[in-house]
């Protein structure tokens, strides 16, 4: 059974998964952490650049905000809704997001 050849069935079945775990390697579409990081500009201003008395994000380390996210996520900080946004988002995404608001300008 190991030496029989392929059938076109095994290997097409074998290209998707090879693309599969392909497409999910590559990095997210700019435009698209851009609108995944617009939804906190209700909170965190527009780019990261809160109003006074909030928490601003441009320029914060990236580890820090994945950090403090993962820990939101996991009920580890107290929060009033930020446990519940952070559990809208992968670990992914949550990576990208704090990379775009590591980029912008304080």
């Amino acid at each position: 059974m190991l030496n029989k050849p392929l059938t076109m069935r095994t290997a097409a079945l074998a290209l998707v998964c090879v693309a599969s775990f392909s497409a999910q390697a590559q990095a997210p579409d700019p435009l698209q952490v851009r609108s995944w990081a617009a939804g906190c500009a209700n909170c965190h201003g527009t780019n990261g650049q809160a109003q006074p008395g909030m928490v601003s994000l441009a320029g914060v380390s990236q580890d820090d905000i994945v950090r403090k996210m993962q820990d939101y996520k996991a009920g580890r900080l107290p929060a009033t809704l930020m446990h519940q946004l952070s559990k809208g988002y992968s670990d992914e995404q949550i990576q990208a997001i704090a990379g775009y608001f590591a980029a912008q300008k304080k």
